[in-house]
């Protein structure tokens, strides 16, 4: 009787733990050197919440910004940042820095 009555409770707190792994972001690094970002069009997944970690490696500032993606965001020199972006259906989203758009361009590729 203990027995019948404890299996669904445990099955109850279990349950929402599966889900779990399934809203783990996807996590993808871009490294900007000499104005540029690389690799140039990472990839990532559909579905799933994106964690962008961006690493500048120029000794100036740059602004990590994309109006498909919703996101602005100072990168230091020689600073690092992450940025979390919501889950995307699949297709190509233009990324660029603020403060040298000529040269710093990519694409996020969602599958």
């Amino acid at each position: 009787m203990v027995k019948a009555r404890i299996l669904p409770l445990l099955a109850a707190l279990i349950a929402p733990m599966a889900g779990v792994a399934a809203d783990e972001p996807a996590t993808m690094a871009l490294t900007l050197k000499d104005h540029r970002f690389d690799p140039g069009e990472p990839a990532a997944p559909a579905g799933k919440p994106i964690v962008i970690e961006v690493t500048n490696l120029d000794p100036t500032p740059a602004e990590f910004e994309s109006k498909q993606l919703r996101v602005e965001k100072v990168v230091p020199a020689g600073g690092r940042i992450s940025v979390r972006v919501r889950a995307l259906t699949p297709g190509r989203y233009r990324f660029y820095d603020d403060y040298h758009e000529s040269t710093a361009e990519g694409f996020l590729v969602v599958k």
